[in-house]
């Protein structure tokens, strides 16, 4: 018997999970080693960090945290409103409109002076919530390509369960997540080595690598045999 093929669209492929990873990667080393030790993609922390400045009556320190953070609210905001308006389009996805958004941003954040560094958070915390709302799921599998918590709990989870029930599809699916969360931390490690060299034009590292992923997206399904 001849294995079913289906469709799937290539937003939710591998291959555009991968660049999206590195891009995600790539940012998170950036704007701490480069932009005021702020996460720009991982608001966890930064969310400390704002408590922490407060706390101790620093306000102006706690700036650098709370507008990131007002940033990625509002990045969240604008793509469901880019969704809405596009998701009829025949000639472009409403998510490659995303990445061509992200990309515009970070080649705008490779131009600021280190004296912007707030304004230069602001943006890729901006693009960092596009990309996490646009994109949630790779593979059939819930993930994300800016931050590597839930993809950790989500790996260990499926791990310990084929354990318990040698079922191979969750040794797979297992497999994907650590796979993942390996090109986060490529990502990271090529943002930080770029950085160290490059200084503040290096995030147009991270704004090729959305681009390719804008590219692979013309590709409009992908086959998957089952």
């Amino acid at each position: 018997m001849k294995p079913e093929i289906k469709k799937k669209q290539m937003s939710e492929s591998m291959p555009l999970a991968i660049f999206l990873t590195l891009a995600g990667g790539f940012q998170d080393a950036y704007s701490y080693n480069c932009r005021g030790k702020v996460f720009a993609n991982a608001q966890t922390g930064n969310i400390v960090l704002l408590g922490q400045n407060l706390a101790q009556g620093q306000w102006k320190t706690a700036l650098h945290y709370l507008i990131p953070l007002a940033a990625f609210f509002l990045g969240v905001y604008i793509t469901e409103r880019v969704h809405c308006l596009f998701r009829e389009n025949d000639k472009i996805h409403w998510r490659q409109i995303i990445l061509l958004i992200e990309s515009f941003l970070l080649i705008i954040t490779g131009f600021l002076p280190q004296s912007l560094n707030i304004s230069a958070n602001a943006l890729m915390s901006f693009a960092c919530a596009m990309q996490v709302n646009s994109f949630r799921k790779f593979h059939g599998l819930p993930c994300a390509t800016t931050m590597c918590i839930g993809n950790i709990r989500s790996a260990t989870e499926m791990l310990c369960r084929y354990h318990i029930t040698k079922d191979k599809t969750l040794r797979r699916k297992s497999a994907h997540y650590y796979f993942i969360i390996l090109v986060f931390a490529i990502g990271a490690t090529t943002g930080a080595l770029v950085t160290a060299h490059l200084g503040s034009q290096a995030i147009w590292g991270s704004s090729l690598l959305l681009l390719a992923g804008f590219i692979l997206m013309f590709i409009k399904e992908q086959p998957v045999l089952f």
